[in-house]
């Protein structure tokens, strides 16, 4: 089975119609056979970013508790690996959540991300790899 990280524009274009990238993700989804996991740091800022409206919110929660995503929990070494990731990309500049799924992928050895950010082909794997981003 395929397993996928996720970033936050996606899961806030899947749950904004006036997002430009609304169609294409939602027909990434419905299309995908796999898991699809992300961090506790992404959905904080999905959330955020969808708005003061609640409605959307709870909509993303809902599909979230109905099993449209797997929330991955950090292991405690995490925040060492967020702190040295941030400093190598310090120039980009690399946000939680973002460092996030890095630290997700090495944990996981999941290499496949849905993302909107170009900067996800900047950012190394040990092995020198890149997560493959399977939108862009």
């Amino acid at each position: 089975m395929q397993k996928t990280l996720a970033d936050s524009g996606p899961l806030i274009a899947a749950f904004d119609r006036d997002d430009k990238h609304h169609s294409q993700v939602i027909s990434f989804i419905k299309s995908y056979k796999g898991t699809i996991f992300t961090s506790w740091p992404v959905l904080t800022e999905v959330c955020h970013l969808l708005g003061d409206g609640v409605e959307g919110r709870l909509a993303f929660l809902s599909w979230i508790h109905r099993g449209g995503l797997t929330v991955v929990d950090l292991a405690p070494h995490s925040l060492q690996q967020i702190i040295d990731l941030t400093t190598k990309y310090r120039d980009r500049p690399m946000d939680l959540a973002d460092a996030s799924l890095v630290v997700l992928a090495l944990q996981t050895g999941v290499k496949n991300i849905i993302s909107l950010d170009s900067d996800f082909h900047i950012y190394r794997l040990p092995d020198r790899g890149i997560l493959k981003n399977l939108l862009l």
